[in-house]
């Protein structure tokens, strides 16, 4: 373990959005120390020069998925270059626990293009309190784990498209309560990913009922970010205002053609919401595609049943005739209600390497190659790659991204698949990304505000006992960079790139980067949710 730690004449900027004072800071047994004026302190077994740097809170990102890169690659450089400390994983309502045998079968596939499915990996675990152990053995980042809706009405209705019975709603709320018991923040859904998209709002209702009382938030992504989204948006925010369970807003996005310019829109509805009491908060990533599965387009009815039951839909004559008036006249559930444009789908990543030559391109210029309509490539690409290809979609624009960045309420999220060849930027860059474009470039956020978006406003949400702002006693979650070169420097094309101006990143008080190199220290840990707050298990936060 490291020793005594002193940072000498730093720019600090504490994460409450106050303006940056200069100073030093003493890190010592994982926890912030000391603050005092340049040269105030001395006498530590090391010392970092601060001159023409900033130091802030570790950033903290509310949109990750990371539940299986953690287990398989704890060094998690991608997310540890970028100065993320803290990851809020189990997101879109789909990912490990509570499980048991069946279902983990059915989540491994259906999930494996968002997390890969790792024959090597151990997946013993059942419980929330079982998985958020087996972090604890050793990873980089600390997470936090939000309780997957689509998961429990796996476990307990199964993969059908229908409604819950009283006696299923009982059951689900019932592991919902457990799960939020062994340390979850609150609970997830994926509106527009089976089985959780089949729940009905008096569903959703009941189990929020269950995280507002155990002071916990929800995190949906809604059931449309297209033709219908503000009324996916206001069935939210009417959960909140029913159950007064707090609600996150996860990747608060307006995108397609139908949304150009309506952001102010949503932002007027959050702020009612506000005014009337709710508790609403919200996170976005830094850029205009977004990125999940090509099999995500499919319309709902063509996904329930599970895997097995969607690949024979796809060779059936009329069940593909169906899903193509969907997908291509109609507007899928899946695609957000809009008819898919196939030259805004790029594949991004596949599982089988034969299909790897189509890393890249958009399915109208694989169609256009192969002089075969792209619902013929869309049906044989999904049945190839049983069901694992990750695409990105180009449908955001850049006015919707700047204005709700802007929202006091707003925090960024990466909403980062670590998967496939050429996966998202956002995975390698979104933080940097906040700080070089739209902060030193564009303007759109000053430097210490954009820090509170990243750091002390989302450690609120969670309620993270002393993490999030730069204060004595305060757990040792750090990351050094340079304000005038910190820049993503991820592309579409070459995305796994490390960020550049970010020098040193400190974990629990211990270097995860130090002069820009990993140093494979595992210091994160679960942090679990209690009564009080935060609790890292086997220790007693002050």
């Amino acid at each position: 373990m490291l020793g005594s730690l002193l940072i000498r004449g730093v720019d600090i900027i504490d994460g409450t959005g106050a303006p940056r004072f200069r100073g030093d800071i003493a890190v010592a047994g994982g926890r912030i120390t000391e603050l005092a004026g340049p040269g105030a302190l001395a006498g530590a077994e090391r010392a970092v020069d601060g001159e023409n740097l900033a130091l802030a809170p570790g950033f903290i990102d509310m949109h990750a998925h990371s539940d299986l890169h953690l287990l398989t690659d704890p060094g998690h450089f991608p997310k540890i270059s970028q100065g993320i400390t803290t990851e809020v994983i189990g997101q879109d309502g789909l990912s490990y626990a509570p499980v048991d045998a069946a279902a983990l079968v059915v989540l491994r596939r259906q999930i494996a293009g968002w997390n890969g499915n790792p024959a090597d990996l151990d997946f013993s675990w059942r419980t929330v309190g079982d998985y958020l152990d087996r972090l604890d053995a050793g990873i980089t980042p600390n997470a936090v784990y939000l309780v997957p809706q689509g998961t429990l009405r796996l476990l307990v209705v199964g993969p059908e498209q229908r409604r819950a019975t009283a006696r299923e709603v009982d059951r689900m709320c019932a592991l919902l309560a457990e799960g939020l018991a062994q340390g979850a923040a609150g609970m997830s859904s994926g509106l527009t990913y089976t089985p959780g998209m089949y729940a009905d709002t008096a569903e959703l209702t009941a189990l929020c009922e269950v995280v507002s009382a155990a002071d916990g938030f929800y995190a949906p992504h809604t059931r449309s970010y297209g033709a219908g989204a503000l009324d996916a948006y206001a069935e939210m925010i009417d959960l909140a205002r029913v159950t007064g369970c707090a609600v996150h807003l996860t990747h608060a996005t307006m995108n397609f053609g139908v949304n150009r310019g309506r952001a102010p829109e949503l932002l007027a509805m959050i702020d009612d919401a506000l005014d009337r009491g709710c508790d609403i908060s919200l996170d976005t990533y830094p850029y205009l595609p977004g990125s999940t599965t090509l099999s995500a387009l499919l319309p709902s009815w063509a996904s329930s049943g599970g895997p097995d039951a969607t690949l024979a839909r796809l060779t059936d004559p009329g069940d593909r005739s169906r899903i193509t008036a969907d997908v291509t006249v109609h507007g899928s559930d899946g695609c957000h209600g809009v008819t898919v444009d196939w030259e805004t789908i790029q594949i991004s990543g596949v599982a089988d390497p034969d299909l790897s030559r189509y890393v890249g391109r958009t399915i109208a210029d694989i169609a256009a190659a192969q002089a075969v309509s792209p619902v013929n490539v869309f049906f044989d690409l999904l049945l190839r790659d049983e069901l694992a290809t990750t695409i990105l979609q180009h449908v955001g624009h850049e006015e919707n991204v700047r204005a709700i960045m802007r929202h006091a309420r707003h925090m960024g999220g990466s909403d980062a698949l670590l998967v496939g060849d050429r996966p998202h930027p956002r995975a390698w860059g979104a933080f940097p990304r906040y700080l070089g474009r739209y902060v030193r470039e564009l303007g759109v956020l000053g430097l210490e505000e954009c820090v509170h978006h990243l750091t002390g406003r989302p450690a609120r949400r969670l309620r993270l006992r002393e993490r999030g702002l730069i204060r004595p006693g305060y757990a040792a979650d750090l990351v050094l960079f340079d304000p005038e070169t910190v820049c993503d420097t991820a592309t579409f094309e070459q995305p796994k790139q490390q960020a550049s101006g970010i020098t040193h990143v400190l974990v629990n008080g211990e270097f995860a980067i130090d002069g820009g190199m990993p140093t494979g220290t595992l210091a994160g840990r679960a942090l679990r949710m209690t009564s009080g707050g935060t609790d890292v298990k086997g220790e007693q936060n002050k």
